[in-house]
């Protein structure tokens, strides 16, 4: 078999076999294949697409190339959730705590994030000795014992998906659905989950930027799901606007912390509610959507889910003295009001400049290797629909320089949008997608 007869056969819009398809990925892993000729084949990929085999086959292989996650050693259905990314996404941190209280065991793995603000992981850093570098034996036991631990991704996961999404990212191929698909599946499916949800951003702060790509996307990652024995279940929800009201790390778990503390706001309490109620219902805790939502709720009213994110943070090193008292986070030195020179109601917060605000102010990261500043971001003071008059504060930018806080504040002047009148309010839950195979 030669690359080049894989790479024209694809050019020539043939869907490649199984055999082909690990022959490139495999290759390429190896250091067979060079980046050239798989630049190429992907190229033809994003143009000419793959049939739900071939992607199939495509995540499957991935998955494959490194470790499987081994999560045997837990008790009941193992369950892990992935948003494909938004502005002020911080769900996990409610999420992850909210399902533990009911007995299911939340194992998740996560990355370090690239873009506007940090990942996961990066957020439960701004607790001092929170650690993510967790063995093997501790995840399981925090697990079995808590149901709920969140670890850094092993070096091994999926390494296919690392080297060609490496790949993708400088040669302008990112962007293609069956990639796109592959790339998140392969890592879940490598992660050992039984259950996963998925929730799938659209909108301006959203890779998906229209609800029929989202849509598409899902439909996707979903089938690929059930293809391979997982339970799968897509959440698309609207990210026009940021979620909540903070972007920024630390800024975001006070937030999260606030949501669990019945305090947090409605959007991203709904959303969390939504995941859980999907989580809970597809581990099979209830039979119908209210009766999750409104358990979800309780725990919230009752404190419960306070102490599991509480136990959870000093099960993996951290002291969680932070959670009583803010100002034991990493803090900015700077703290400017921004204020509107306009008045109406908002008819649109761009939610992808917001994320630039955040990143200009050092609270994300434009390469791997970058340091996050854990303690600066934007908190949004007003919402779309809101009525807002000349000088009143839309902002509160978090910053340790002038010269980032001047840069924020112009790309700030780019984000609001006015309307004469009030407009109706797009709901936050698009659409639920599961079951495609059945």
């Amino acid at each position: 078999m030669r690359m080049y007869d894989v790479i024209n056969k694809k050019k020539n819009n043939q869907a490649l076999s199984r055999e082909e398809i690990e022959f490139a990925v495999m290759g390429y892993v190896r250091g067979e294949i060079p980046d050239y000729q798989m630049s190429a084949l992907l190229m033809a990929i994003y143009f000419n697409g793959m049939n739900d085999e071939e992607t199939l086959n495509l995540t499957m292989i991935m998955a494959h190339s490194g470790d499987m996650v081994d999560l045997s050693g837990i008790d009941g259905v193992k369950v892990d959730k992935h948003s494909t990314g938004g502005v002020g996404d911080k769900t996990s941190l409610v999420l992850a705590p909210l399902v533990a209280c009911f007995g299911v065991p939340m194992a998740k793995m996560s990355g370090r994030g690239l873009g506007h603000t940090g990942g996961t992981i990066d957020k439960l850093e701004s607790f001092q000795g929170f650690s993510t570098s967790i063995s093997s034996d501790t995840f399981i036991k925090n697990v079995n014992e808590k149901k709920i631990a969140i670890a850094g991704q092993t070096g091994n996961l999926a390494p296919a998906d690392k080297k060609i999404y490496a790949l993708r990212d400088v040669t302008a191929t990112v962007d293609c659905i069956p990639l796109i698909a592959s790339s998140i599946m392969s890592k879940k499916l490598a992660a050992g989950a039984d259950v996963i949800v998925l929730d799938v951003k659209v909108g301006s702060g959203a890779f998906m930027k229209n609800i029929d790509d989202a849509r598409h996307l899902a439909r996707t990652m979903v089938d690929i799901g059930h293809k391979a024995g997982r339970k799968t279940i897509a959440v698309i929800s609207d990210m026009d606007e940021p979620l909540g009201f903070a972007v920024g790390n630390s800024l975001e778990v006070i937030e999260a912390i606030e949501t669990l503390k019945g305090r947090g706001p409605e959007d991203l309490r709904e959303l969390c509610f939504e995941l859980g109620a999907q989580i809970l219902m597809g581990a099979g805790v209830y039979d119908n959507r209210e009766q999750a939502y409104n358990a979800l709720a309780n725990k919230i009213m009752d404190g419960s889910a306070l102490r599991k994110f509480r136990e959870w943070i000093e099960a993996q090193g951290g002291s969680g003295v932070e959670i009583d008292d803010y100002d034991r986070f990493p803090k900015a030195g700077i703290v400017c009001e921004y204020k509107s020179n306009a008045s109406g109601y908002l008819a649109h917060i761009d939610a992808e400049k917001v994320g630039d605000v955040s990143l200009v102010l050092g609270g994300g990261r434009t390469t791997k290797e970058s340091k996050i500043d854990l303690s600066v971001g934007v908190i949004l003071n007003k919402k779309v629909g809101d009525k807002v008059n000349t000088n009143d504060t839309l902002a509160f930018v978090y910053a340790n320089s002038e010269s980032s806080l001047k840069e924020a504040v112009e790309i700030l002047d780019t984000v609001y949008t006015f309307s004469d009148e009030p407009l109706r309010k797009q709901p936050l839950i698009k659409d639920i997608i599961s079951d495609m195979c059945k």
